[in-house]
């Protein structure tokens, strides 16, 4: 799975795994797969976790556990979903969304964010003006985080 995957990933990915599991380093259920995907960024349905531990006899080893990332991975397309999200509001398809309206989102919805995040978030998108350009939003957050 190396050729995967970044070396640096798979140190963390090594030290959630072992953090987490609890029965000789194997995964030996759903709730301890679920805890070390999405504590890694990952948003596993239960039956695709269902499928990942069946698949694996019922215990996913370290190297199992790279491969069902690696397969996990291929299935979640976040930055298209995002994508998909922003057409929703995009009614008009011009590719861009109201700054007043990208707040309210980010500020309401979901996983909420504060003011001063949000306003982090344009300044390094670099808006101008009162509407964004959507498909660079997510250009910039989907980016990878630079490895000084």
């Amino acid at each position: 799975m190396a050729r995967y995957f970044k070396e640096q990933d798979i140190d963390e990915f090594r030290d959630c795994f072992y953090l987490n599991t609890h029965n000789n380093g194997m995964i030996v259920n759903i709730d301890e797969l679920a805890l070390i995907m999405r504590s890694l960024g990952m948003s596993p349905t239960i039956p695709e976790m269902r499928v990942y531990l069946k698949e694996k006899g019922g215990k996913l080893s370290f190297a199992d556990f790279l491969d069902v990332m690696h397969t996990h991975s291929k299935k979640e397309k976040v930055p298209e979903e995002i994508l998909e999200a922003f057409q929703g509001w995009d009614l008009n398809r011009t590719g861009q969304i109201h700054v007043r309206d990208l707040k309210h989102i980010l500020c309401q919805w979901g996983e909420k964010l504060g003011t001063r995040e949000v306003d982090h978030i344009l300044r390094e998108a670099n808006t101008m003006g009162p509407y964004v350009k959507y498909q660079d939003l997510v250009g910039v957050l989907s980016a990878p985080v630079p490895d000084y």
